[in-house]
């Protein structure tokens, strides 16, 4: 009888793909460092609810931080777009550059008004 695994280069072979048993257990490794932060992250989350600034802006500037760096390591490790940089940057910059364009519109056309037409205010209570 012929051993399958030797007839196609054996299991841990690179040149069919196959990854070994060093390599797997750096990913899982990174994995659980990744979990564990984000753990802690959670853990600091929590924590921050019974810390009281001074000012609102603080305040939103922290949670954001947090929430930022959670993020960035849910996106770049387990949805691996970390090995997608090129990619990401791109849509980054398109993005920002619609950002832009699209408030300088904004901004542009805020006192546009049909002719003969009033600006009223409006009653905010």
């Amino acid at each position: 009888m012929s051993d399958h695994s030797q007839a196609h280069g054996g299991h841990g072979s690179s040149a069919d793909g196959g990854h070994d048993h060093h390599d797997i257990a750096a990913h899982v490794k990174t994995y659980i460092l990744v979990f564990v932060a984000l753990l802690v992250g959670t853990l600091i989350t929590v924590g921050m609810y019974f810390v009281h600034f001074e000012s609102m802006a603080v305040t939103i500037a922290v949670a954001l931080f947090i929430a930022s760096i959670k993020a960035f390591l849910v996106a770049g490790y387990f949805m691996h777009l970390l090995s997608e940089k090129k990619m990401i940057y791109s849509m980054l910059g398109i993005t920002v550059v619609f950002f832009f364009a699209l408030g300088t519109l904004t901004i542009w056309s805020s006192n546009d008004f049909p002719k003969n037409t009033e600006m009223k205010a409006l009653y905010v209570p």
